[in-house]
């Protein structure tokens, strides 16, 4: 028999996944909590009890599994692989509402600081802020363009061949700039 509190905990777990797919498929404003709770095969209500207000659930299903620092190519392959296949919800919840939610924005700045910040560090030289920034913001830039825009070069390439242009770009970008005679 299951306690009480597993099924509190699964029952939530349902409502939060319900939450990153609704999110994802339709952004912050066209998200409604009868459309969650439908989703999750559960009344409104215990959307509410559980997470307090649609704002407060999507705070939680735009959360990203933190990252750890790595080499700086490997962390550029490990994260170009993940951006070419389709998106986890919570990923695409928080692009597709990130120039709209402040909370979103928040998140996706927080993140993306902390990604520069351990790429940064990898790589070292003059200007590796500045150089992770732009190759981190490419990598956003190739995400909405493959999966939000859908523009035809980038959505129709297989996800190997994404993969391998784009990390031979970026990283080419990543290299310490040479002093100009």
């Amino acid at each position: 028999m299951t306690s009480r509190a597993a099924r509190r905990a699964s029952t939530q777990a349902r409502i939060l996944e319900a939450a990153r797919l609704e999110f994802g498929d339709r952004g912050f404003e066209a998200t409604t909590v009868r459309g969650i709770a439908h989703r999750a095969g559960v009344d409104p209500s215990l959307v509410l009890q559980h997470y307090g207000s649609k704002s407060a659930l999507f705070t939680a299903a735009i959360q990203l599994p933190p990252g750890e620092p790595q080499e700086a190519e490997e962390h550029l392959v490990d994260v170009l692989t993940v951006r070419a296949a389709e998106l986890p919800p919570e990923m695409r919840a928080l692009v597709r509402s990130m120039l709209t939610v402040p909370q979103a924005s928040e998140a996706v700045r927080l993140h993306l600081d902390e990604r520069i910040g351990n790429l940064a560090a990898g790589i070292g030289g003059p200007d590796a802020e500045l150089r992770a920034a732009v190759a981190v913001s490419s990598i956003l830039g190739l995400t909405i363009a493959r999966h939000f825009l859908q523009l035809r070069a980038v959505s129709s390439a297989s996800d190997e061949d994404l993969v391998r242009v784009a990390s031979r770009a970026i990283a080419s970008g990543l290299g310490a700039e040479t002093t100009r005679q």
